[in-house]
């Protein structure tokens, strides 16, 4: 049995198809990050499976929270959970696979976006402190050069 993409897939697709009860699908209120414009909320999901399957978990956002962008707060970190039918709950982590029974629960709370901009703040920094927007879209939009890949760059240029 595979079940693929579960969390992006609504629950009317998969219920018929896998042996498995949706007992929950909400929104996770207060998980996107603070800001001038707040990060959107993740979901969480609770599955209770009917039958022996092996659950395949791949996500991301588990350990790291999303970072917000100009000045706003990260998002809420994603947590994968199997509950045993005993009472027995193990945090899967973000990658793994692990056989399940009857009557085991797998609860999902998907990862809140980041928030951008700080509370409060209007015009943004462009004045060149760090946050400063150090880089203008064809469009005219305007971004802040962040994360890995601009890291990644600082690092190769520095020397």
């Amino acid at each position: 049995m595979f079940l693929h993409l579960v969390s992006e897939f609504h629950c009317s697709f998969f219920i018929p198809r896998y042996p498995v009860i949706l007992k929950r699908f909400e929104l996770n209120p207060g998980s996107g990050g603070k800001g001038r414009h707040r990060g959107g909320d993740g979901v969480i999901r609770e599955l209770l499976f009917r039958e022996r399957v092996v659950l395949s978990v791949l996500t991301e956002r588990r350990a790291f929270r999303p970072y917000g962008l100009r000045g706003g707060e990260p998002g809420a970190r994603g947590l994968n959970l199997l509950i045993r039918e005993d009472g027995r709950t193990i945090n899967l982590g973000a990658k793994t696979s692990v056989a399940v029974k009857p009557g085991d629960t797998f609860l999902l709370h998907t990862p809140g976006g980041g928030g951008w901009g700080r509370l409060g703040d209007v015009t943004g920094a462009r004045d060149g402190s760090p946050g400063a927007v150090s880089e203008i879209h064809k469009s005219g939009a305007l971004f802040t050069e962040q994360g890995s890949l601009f890291e990644y760059r600082q690092t190769q240029e520095a020397v």
